[in-house]
């Protein structure tokens, strides 16, 4: 089923509408000539951090008023029937996916990296355990691939499906249902 033509268009963000104003302006300047997107998108983001919080207002109540727009007629919108409704839902009781070797690793020495690296980011956290996970030998390595085995076998033993035998399942019902249907139409 394809994208319903009478939903609402989504609510556009300031920096949406900065951007819009932007190639506007472009347009206006430099007529009929084509534009490098990764070129103008990084110049339209520089102009952006640059700007100060009084300039960006006018582009921060644009998107207000669009968000106010959006949700009206959101209100008013009726899905068809038989839309999926969104994302699925996932099982509240289903339990954790065990984590890899290379994660029981990052959970042993994160705090070591931090400790060693005060103030440092997130992301450079990760890309530090990163690295040092690189240059672990497969020995070393050893001890939380075990770890991550354990937990991965613990977590099978629970009982939840994984995908391969959930899809099998699926295979076999769909297989049962149609011999099921087709036995039934030709007794008929």
């Amino acid at each position: 089923m394809g994208k319903d033509p009478n939903k609402p268009r989504g609510k556009t963000s300031s920096y949406a509408f900065f951007v819009q104003t932007c190639r506007e302006e472009h347009k206006k300047k430099h007529p009929g000539t084509s534009v490098n997107f990764a070129e103008f998108s990084k110049k339209c983001s520089e102009r952006w951090r640059t700007m100060s919080a009084k300039e960006k207002t006018k582009f921060e109540d644009m998107a207000k008023s669009d968000k106010a727009r959006y949700e009206r007629e959101m209100k008013n919108y009726i899905p068809p029937k038989g839309a999926k409704g969104g994302k699925r839902k996932k099982d509240p009781n289903a339990p954790k996916r065990p984590p890899s070797a290379f994660f029981v690793f990052c959970s042993e020495h994160r705090p070591k990296v931090k400790s060693d690296h005060p103030g440092i980011s997130i992301g450079d956290v990760a890309k530090k355990l990163g690295e040092m996970w690189a240059k672990q030998t497969s020995k070393d390595k050893a001890p939380f691939e075990q770890k991550a085995a354990k937990l991965k076998e613990k977590y099978e033993k629970v009982g939840w499906p994984t995908l391969v035998s959930w899809l099998a399942f699926q295979f076999q019902t769909s297989l049962y249902t149609h011999a099921h249907t087709s036995a039934c139409r030709s007794f008929y």
